[in-house]
């Protein structure tokens, strides 16, 4: 019986991390195929409903990397987007969610090496915790 893969959404700013992410696939940079990213305006617009909607339907972890503190393009976004964080990782905990499920970073559009070793590191923390079946819909 063939091993379930896990499943990781990745929430990325348009203007750094997601360029990270486009410069580590055009340097053909090796990082887990288990990642699904979406592209942000700017991490400070992932919303708390955004991240359970992804647990809901069955994701076993979520990451969100913005531009680096000081450097967002929308001048506060990344702030906002890490309080939303903090919260949120504490809000998923109280629900019984393991924190290792979800990530946040900070990685400029330069730093495609970066992107991807903490695209392995997330991959590899949630492999570990294996598939996630806490908040997700069941079918019926």
């Amino acid at each position: 019986m063939a091993e379930k893969r896990i499943k990781i959404v990745a929430f990325l700013c348009n203007w750094c991390s997601y360029g990270a992410a486009d410069l580590a696939g055009v340097s053909r940079m090796q990082y887990p195929a288990d990642i699904r990213i979406i592209r942000v305006p700017c991490s400070g617009r992932v919303e708390p409903r955004m991240i359970l909607a992804a647990f809901r339907e069955g994701v076993d972890g979520v990451w969100v990397s913005g531009c680096h503190p000081g450097e967002c393009h929308y001048l506060e976004g990344n702030y906002y987007a890490r309080r939303k964080f903090v919260l949120m990782a504490n809000l998923l905990s109280h629900m019984g969610l393991d924190k290792g499920r979800i990530h946040f970073s900070w990685i400029s559009s330069a730093e495609a090496t970066k992107f991807a070793r903490v695209a392995r590191e997330v991959a590899h923390e949630i492999v570990s915790l294996g598939p996630n079946e806490k908040l997700v819909k069941k079918a019926g």
